[in-house]
């Protein structure tokens, strides 16, 4: 008796001992997370972008007779034509263009539609309907009418433009961008033993599943938007390249922008579109219709394509993530909020498949037969 109540107070105090060094801990983490503050979106850019492209770096060093220095340096390259250099185009293209983008939101603010042409009146069997819809949008501007057909991106373009800044600071960030990605690469194996240590000595194996599926999620949200992003864009910019729309390679950067934050390309061409019909040429009206349709299929396809090759998770998860993460941690949310979601998801998932398997092994009778009786036949026993 008198043994074990003097076990109970040093079993307390190491209990005690365990929580103040792990609040300790996480007391330290927070304070470097607010030291380094001012680096934490070079560094989260540069850690999507080498977990993106580690599978590139791989097999560019294989081919460059096993030299991680050169692989290093070509895997930036490519890092830097396909995600760097777009949003820098992009982010500058738009601060540059301040004033044609005021100007153009005038134009789009004193727009309205106008008077119905007279041979609409007269078609079969649609020219009454039209006539009738026709009448109800004559008087709406714009802005009025596109709230009906498209999602509210302005907000967040322009908090884009805010977070971007000046040039010196957005070149500044590109700059230390390339140069972690360039350290993340380099040491790339020591850095995934790190992490995978962290995530076993948490949970265990599924510790060590779960950061792999953080990897391949980011991997595929980092694919799938930007990839994507880029192809419709272009597809968009060489439509109204083609169409002659005023202004095209501002309104391309827009475009970009707009479906990096999953807002999609009709932000841009629908509008175009439609001044397009009413000022231009019907023909020419047609022709960007149907570069509009492409890009939005483009849109809808590649882009769930590229991010389930990566992640198996529901789709819904993958854009809720990327616009509750941007709401929350700002343009790197697009990858941290898919990210979070999907391991979550993951984890809960599996958690309860194993609690079902539980119940269904509790609730299963563990019944045995009983032993052969010894003068039982041998083919019975062998049974």
């Amino acid at each position: 008796m008198t043994t074990n109540t003097s076990h109970h107070p040093e079993k307390s105090m190491r209990q005690t001992r365990v929580v103040l060094a792990a609040m300790t801990a996480v007391g330290m983490i927070l304070c470097s997370l607010w030291v380094i503050r001012p680096f934490l979106p070079a560094t989260i850019w540069a850690v999507t972008i080498g977990v993106t492209t580690w599978p590139l770096l791989l097999k560019i060093q294989k081919f460059l007779w096993g030299s991680r220095g050169l692989a290093v340096t070509v895997t930036c390259l490519v890092a830097l034509i396909v995600y760097v250099l777009p949003f820098w185009l992009a982010t500058t293209t738009v601060l540059t263009h301040t004033t044609e983008l005021k100007t153009l939101a005038d134009s789009a603010l004193s727009f309205r539609i106008p008077s119905e042409p007279a041979w609409i009146a007269h078609l079969p069997l649609i020219g009454p309907k039209t006539t009738v819809w026709w009448h109800r949008i004559e008087n709406v501007g714009l802005p009025q009418l596109a709230d009906r057909i498209l999602p509210d991106t302005g907000k967040i373009i322009g908090w884009v433009l805010n977070y971007a800044g000046s040039f010196g600071m957005l070149a500044v960030q590109f700059l230390l961008t390339l140069i972690i990605l360039a350290a993340v690469h380099t040491r790339g194996e020591a850095a995934a033993r790190l992490v995978m240590n962290f995530g076993s000595a948490l949970a265990g194996k599924r510790g060590v599943d779960m950061v792999l599926l953080a990897g391949r999620t980011i991997r595929g949200v980092a694919i799938g938007v930007t990839v994507t992003a880029i192809v419709e864009s272009a597809v968009a910019g060489v439509g109204m390249g083609v169409t002659g729309v005023p202004w095209a390679s501002i309104l391309t950067a827009v475009t970009f922008i707009a479906c990096l934050l999953q807002a999609g390309p009709g932000v841009t061409l629908i509008p175009a579109v439609i001044w397009m019909f009413f000022f231009q040429s019907v023909g020419w009206s047609i022709v960007l219709l149907a570069f509009t349709i492409l890009s939005i299929v483009i849109d809808n396809l590649l882009r769930p394509f590229l991010i389930r090759k990566q992640a198996n998770v529901p789709l819904v998860l993958i854009m809720v993530g990327v616009i509750g993460g941007l709401t929350a941690f700002g343009l790197v949310g697009i990858f941290v909020g898919p990210m979070i979601l999907s391991v979550t998801y993951t984890l809960v998932k599996s958690w309860l498949s194993e609690a079902d398997q539980h119940s269904l092994t509790e609730e299963t009778p563990q019944t045995s037969l009983p032993p052969p009786a010894k003068d039982a036949p041998q083919s019975m026993q062998a049974g």
